[in-house]
């Protein structure tokens, strides 16, 4: 598959369980070492009553299937996940585009230190590696790093 095959659209709730299906699964593919620390049933009502309603979800459909989706807050890309099918695809580039232009000059993001791949990815699109940290702040206690992209003058 090819960026081309895939739709970029806004998420609704009746996304909630694709969604969520695809969080987990990416979560476990791209990350067995990571501290689990919510059940998938937590997680769930997190995306469908939360993550859903709180903030803009943008997915990438394919075949009518969610095949990733992103999420752009006040500069942030506080997600980006692609399913393990449609990975090196094209989708996670066009979203990563997507909340770029959303974000407007400046994007950052949060990813694991372990998350080497996660990591090649960004910095092969114009991101930067900006701070390190020890994990202390976040939930799975796992070092990480702020990754920051401008936009060219």
């Amino acid at each position: 598959m090819t960026a081309a095959a895939y739709q970029l659209r806004d998420a609704t709730p009746r996304d909630a369980e694709a969604t969520t299906d695809l969080f987990l699964a990416a979560r476990r593919a791209a990350m067995p070492w990571l501290a689990v620390v919510h059940s998938d049933d937590d997680t769930r009502a997190w995306i469908t009553h939360v993550l859903l309603r709180d903030r803009r979800v943008r997915i990438a459909e394919a075949d009518r299937q969610v095949a990733g989706f992103a999420v752009v807050h006040d500069g942030w890309l506080d997600h980006l996940y692609i399913a393990p099918a449609h990975q090196g695809s094209g989708a996670g580039s066009l979203l990563l585009d997507d909340a770029k232009r959303l974000a407007g000059g400046t994007l950052q993001l949060h990813v694991f230190q372990r998350n080497q791949r996660a990591r090649a990815f960004y910095l092969n699109r114009g991101f930067v590696e900006a701070a390190f940290s020890d994990g202390a702040t976040n939930e799975e206690r796992e070092p990480d790093l702020v990754m920051r992209w401008t936009a060219p003058p």
